[in-house]
């Protein structure tokens, strides 16, 4: 018999063992240095077009608001603030703004409705998909052909003339002849339109609410009233307080619906009419430039304002 002897493994010592090679110090600053620009390399392409597209035309803007460039001629004069000064002391110039009263009120009727909508088809309902898709379906409609649609439909022996007819109303009201009912049918247009906008938000927001809130509510016995004064009514105030803002901001910038149905007559000129009608029309350019800078300015100021009034505040629920 032959003896097998076994023969530990040589351990091989720690100092032994192979060294890292040292990363030169320009290698490192190199790959901090390429670390650090590689979130602007992905935001370079959108910051050009943002300030190409947004910010140099703004920038233009306040600067043609203090001349009298008439939007043709290479001449510009530097005169001041004289365009502002007539966009104040002109009534005819500043009362258009009266106008988007009649497009506020609207807006206050439309996010009351989606709001009412939007409760209601959270629950569990029959055909509550199809009830959203009627809802948002005019939103998905071009502006100048809701505007053509209901052209028709106001005008004198037009829709809304033959379906009150068949209750016997009288058929002889001119409903864009005069300033109090054209502003009130073009307000009515623009519910129509954008309800399903805030719609879609006050939805999104209410789903996102857990379910397990419902099932206790209803153990406790809450009523559908209930669930949306503890539960639905301050888990959407964030989106709430948006819708605010876009319903202020798009009442003063009202443009598409009353230029397409009225081209501005019988007392429906927004302030964004104006505006263009002076810059294409009478060729005063430089006077509506002076007229979009008020007109940013009033947005922002009403919006910080509502926002130092109604602040964002977060919601435990919990």
């Amino acid at each position: 018999m032959t003896e097998t002897t076994h023969t530990a493994p040589a351990k091989v010592p720690r100092d032994t063992a192979p060294a890292r090679t040292p990363v030169p110090d320009g290698a490192r600053r190199g790959g901090g240095l390429l670390r650090r620009l590689t979130p602007w390399l992905f935001l370079a392409v959108p910051l050009a077009l943002l300030i190409t597209f947004t910010y140099v035309p703004v920038g233009n803007m306040i600067y043609y608001s203090f001349t009298d460039w008439d939007g043709v001629s290479p001449d510009r004069h530097f005169t001041g603030v004289d365009n502002y000064e007539q966009i104040f002391t002109r009534p005819e110039l500043f009362r258009v703004f009266f106008v988007s009263f009649y497009y506020l009120a609207a807006s206050a009727v439309q996010i009351v409705i989606a709001l009412y909508f939007a409760s209601v088809l959270s629950f569990d309902l029959r055909f509550r998909n199809l009830f959203k898709g009627i809802l948002f379906f005019p939103y998905l409609i071009n502006g100048v052909a809701i505007g053509f649609v209901f052209l028709y439909f106001f005008q004198d022996g037009g829709t809304l003339d033959s379906v009150l007819s068949w209750f016997g109303a009288g058929s002889d009201h001119a409903w864009l002849g005069d300033p109090e009912s054209a502003n009130t049918s073009l307000a009515g247009v623009s519910v129509w339109r954008f309800t399903g906008l805030n719609f879609v938000l006050f939805l999104g927001a209410i789903q996102s609410i857990p379910g397990e809130l419902y099932e206790a509510a209803q153990l406790d016995g809450a009523t559908r009233w209930q669930q949306f004064r503890h539960i639905i009514a301050p888990s959407i105030r964030p989106v709430v307080s948006l819708s605010v803002i876009l319903a202020i901001s798009g009442s003063l910038s009202v443009f598409e619906i009353p230029y397409i149905m009225t081209g501005g007559a019988t007392g429906t000129t927004t302030f964004v009419i104006q505006t263009v009608k002076l810059a294409f029309q009478f060729n005063k350019t430089g006077l509506a430039s002076a007229a979009a800078v008020v007109l940013l300015l009033i947005i922002l100021l009403i919006t910080w304002i509502q926002r130092r009034l109604v602040p964002d505040e977060k919601v435990d629920l919990v």
